[in-house]
């Protein structure tokens, strides 16, 4: 049998015992089932993959935050150890880029020591391969948790966005969790719960809470952002998120599949396509502050790259550049801070978590 057929069967069998399950387990078991999760099994960036990401796009970007860990280290004192933690580091692009940077930075090199959080094997391997030159102390590890205690500096670039997103519909008398069923034909389509979720809407924010019947509201377990915001409060230094999603907790339905670098049907292929859904920025940074740590932000891509300087990388690339080198360096300059469908300037934001003592960190004081 297929893995793709394992793991669809590996679901029905589930919801044949338990009845329609949550859209959060669904996702769950579709990103990071043990044997069959489209994360365990595939390297899915590039364009042989399913999507791109920005460092992938241009080493300016991986650059520009690894100038970004260097002024927030000087910010801290330049302490003598000092943790560069990225959670979910893809092809480890990002990380090469950022360190290539920042070693130009007097006695960062000898303070540093790279920590991956990542729970894909085949995208382990391939970090390995991408950081093997840097020959710099790197470990890798399954969750946030088990990196060492001590300042920190960390990323997550594309993270929180893969991370399974809940469901509920508003129905005439109240808020009912979204799950995924089976149809009349046999095939996965998403159910309402007879029941709504008891004391839901008083959770809500109020323009929430007013919205028509058949709306949709997404939210993720906070745990993952109180377990970020706690790093940061108790160990010093400070974490950069950055993905796609909304400034203020608001309805909508923003669950995608992406296969192939096009939209898919996310209730098909469970396993071989990419789910993902639009960050709260709203609620990760309350999430991160009840832990202790400060917010800032988010402000768009753009502007984040704009402030640390990108336009003026770019100018110096391509001083030194042949016109076919020159033309790349422009169309991922646009792509990165770019508007509209094809750029990422707008749709991606940038948040900032930091330990109270630190201040504002760069990019966020305008």
């Amino acid at each position: 049998m297929s893995m793709t057929g394992a793991l669809e069967k590996e679901i029905r069998r589930r919801i044949a015992i338990a009845g329609p399950m949550p859209v959060d387990q669904y996702m769950a078991l579709c990103l990071a089932h043990p044997q069959y999760g489209y994360y365990i099994t595939r390297d899915p960036i590039g364009a042989r993959g399913d999507f791109i990401t920005a460092p992938e796009i241009s080493q300016m970007f991986g650059e520009l935050i690894g100038l970004w860990m260097t002024a927030v280290w000087k910010q801290i004192g330049s302490p003598e150890n000092i943790r560069i933690i990225e959670l979910g580091p893809g092809r480890g692009t990002l990380m090469k880029d950022a360190m290539r940077a920042a070693y130009v930075v007097p006695g960062f090199r000898q303070a540093a020591t790279v920590h991956l959080v990542e729970i894909s094997p085949v995208l382990t391997t391939q970090q390995k391969r991408t950081l093997e030159l840097l020959s710099m102390p790197t470990s890798w590890h399954a969750s946030l948790n088990d990196v060492p205690d001590g300042p920190a500096l960390i990323v997550a670039n594309e993270f929180f966005d893969a991370l399974p997103v809940c469901q509920a519909v508003k129905t005439e008398t109240g808020w009912s969790e979204r799950r995924v069923g089976i149809d009349a034909n046999g095939n996965f389509t998403f159910k309402v719960a007879g029941d709504p979720i008891p004391h839901f809407a008083q959770l809500l924010p109020p323009d929430v809470r007013s919205a028509p019947v058949g709306s949709i509201f997404e939210w993720r377990a906070d745990a993952p952002a109180f377990c970020l915001g706690k790093r940061i409060a108790r160990g010093g230094g400070a974490a950069l998120v950055i993905d796609y999603g909304h400034l203020a907790s608001a309805v909508g339905e923003t669950l995608q599949a992406v296969g192939h670098h096009a939209y898919a049907n996310p209730l098909t292929g469970p396993g071989t396509i990419d789910l993902t859904a639009h960050v709260d920025f709203q609620a990760l940074l309350r999430a991160a502050e009840a832990m202790g740590a400060q917010g800032h932000g988010p402000i768009d891509q753009g502007q984040f790259l704009r402030r640390l300087g990108i336009e003026t990388r770019a100018s110096m690339l391509k001083s030194k550049a042949t016109p076919a080198v020159s033309a790349d360096v422009d169309s991922g300059l646009a792509r990165l801070i770019g508007h509209g469908h094809a750029g990422m300037g707008t749709l991606f934001k940038v948040a900032a978590l930091t330990h109270p003592s630190v201040g504002v960190p760069p990019a966020f004081d305008a």
